[in-house]
């Protein structure tokens, strides 16, 4: 038999000694090479009835029993060849270009390598042992998990506080009906119509308190069902054995992490209207004459006065170069549960084409826009500031912010984008590029737009249209009272329409 050289038998050991480092410890199993349990990694050079490998070659990426590793032993030709205790999934713990363990890993590029990698092409970064990073990452994770556990915690109280403040809502204003009715009755047949418009305005209200807390709430079961999602894969994540595959999946799933923070909401109870009564016993005093006027004007005034308003966060500079924009970008898919059915959503749900006279067979939906051809986001927007960039092509490509509450089976303008007062877009048409809010169309600068940043900044309140084609230029840009999350939605009016969300770099 040929024996290895002692320079050979020096490495083998060595790489012998790190692979039994890295190995988890099994409890001791009496069993010969014949006879393997589950467990074991099987020879891969048995055809009719695999044996239990006792050798890994790291030039050969197999493993062999030992009858089939007599070759390696004895034949001179074997002799560089690397030997190591068997190895589960050799090809994925070695070093596709070495050939060597991957008993490090780059901090610096999120990967792991082997020890030759580190001296070249990672030459510089700071690496650590596979465990050691192992352990490192998942003391970070442990504390991720907690923070997700809090946030799903504070998200479900704050749920029941919504569905609490609802029931408040509709008691204050039933009170306050009873309290309107009370006063009309002074006034005989004037009051009758004075009548009508305060209870509208009333009723706008509590459709506006009501619409604010069901935007919230399904902005927070979003949120919630993401971090369960996010807990879920790193749980799983957890209980991978190889640490190799452990990393691997840690860092595919770290470069499109979620935030797992949680936004402090605003609750709004309208306690405010209480003060309804008074306003109301002194206009009947003094206006029973004037009474179709009177009440509505001030009325209206008064609920202008009386909007909640977004907590103020921290004081911070507003974004001025691209790079400070990017800061606060937020990745969106579109929902095929509102894609209207003459437009085809692509590209892992972040394209969407206009695909007229082609209808798609989508199923019946509550949220699926019927008659303008719109298609809006999964994920919304609230709070705090964020930043999202979109390819737009063709004339009749418009790309906005709206409410959830939009209606999605109406033919009325105000069903659209561009005709309502709680949607804020941009577009091009056969005239050129135009942004609109409440039906009112404003002229744009530029010919060649062919891709736009949207920023909303929730505080002061305001949506910004960027032609980000060449050097970052403002287009536009609205200042807005926010009361619900938005949501990002186009309106693809012609056929070949095409509105992308890219990831912004």
């Amino acid at each position: 038999m040929a024996t290895l050289s002692s320079n050979d038998e020096e490495n083998l050991k060595e790489v012998e000694h790190h692979s039994h480092a890295k190995e988890e410890p099994e409890e001791p199993t009496t069993r010969t090479s014949g006879t393997p349990v589950p467990q074991d990694v099987l020879c891969d050079s048995c055809l009719d009835s695999p044996s239990r490998a006792i050798k890994s070659c790291l030039t050969c990426l197999v493993s062999y029993c030992e009858a089939h590793l007599r070759p390696h032993r004895e034949k001179t030709k074997f002799q560089n060849h690397r030997l190591v205790d068997p190895l589960h999934d050799i090809d994925c713990g070695t070093c596709a270009v070495h050939q060597l363990l991957l008993e490090r890993f780059c901090l610096t590029d999120g990967c792991c390598v082997c020890v030759d990698c580190e001296s070249q092409e990672h030459k510089g970064h700071a690496t650590a042992p596979v465990g050691e990073a192992r352990a490192q990452i998942e003391t970070e994770m442990q504390k991720e998990q907690e923070e997700i556990s809090q946030s799903t915690s504070a998200a479900e109280k704050t749920i029941e506080k919504l569905h609490s403040n609802n029931d408040s809502i509709k008691s204050s204003v039933q009170e306050l009906c009873v309290s309107v009715e009370q006063q009309f009755a002074r006034v005989q047949s004037a009051v009758m119509e004075a009548r009508k418009g305060v209870m509208e305005v009333l009723e706008g209200e509590q459709r506006r308190a009501l619409r604010q807390a069901e935007g919230i709430q399904a902005h927070l079961e979003q949120r919630g069902t993401e971090l369960m999602k996010t807990l879920a894969r790193m749980n799983k994540m957890s209980r991978i054995k190889s640490d190799v595959d452990f990393l691997k999946e840690y860092s595919e799933w770290k470069k499109g992490a979620a935030d797992v923070r949680l936004p402090s909401v605003h609750i709004n109870r309208l306690d405010h209207l209480t003060s309804y009564v008074q306003v109301l016993t002194d206009a009947t005093q003094k206006l029973c004459d004037v009474i179709l006027s009177s009440y509505g004007d001030k009325l209206g005034t008064f609920c202008k006065g009386s909007k909640s308003l977004i907590p103020e966060p921290t004081c911070l500079a507003d974004p001025e170069t691209r790079e400070d924009f990017l800061k606060y970008t937020t990745s969106l898919t579109f929902d095929p549960d509102t894609t209207h059915h003459f437009l085809r959503v692509t590209e892992d749900s972040r394209k969407v084409t206009n695909t007229s006279p082609w209808q798609h067979s989508y199923p019946d939906h509550p949220d699926r826009f019927e008659y303008w051809r719109q298609a809006m986001t999964s994920q919304s927007v609230y709070l705090g500031r964020r930043y999202v960039e979109a390819e737009l092509s063709g004339e009749g490509a418009h790309v906005g912010v709206t409410y959830k509450s939009i209606d999605r089976k109406g033919e009325q303008s105000s069903c659209c984008i561009t005709g309502n007062d709680f949607s804020w877009c941009m577009g091009r048409n056969s005239r050129g590029f135009f942004a609109w809010h409440a039906g009112l169309e404003t002229a744009l600068e530029g010919t060649e737009i062919k891709r736009i940043g949207l920023y909303v900044d929730f505080h002061p309140g305001s949506v910004s249209f960027y032609d980000t084609t060449g050097p970052m230029r403002l287009l536009h840009r609205y200042q807005v009272d926010f009361i619900e999350p938005l949501y990002v939605t186009v309106w693809l009016s012609k056929k070949d329409n095409v509105v992308s969300l890219v990831d912004a770099e």
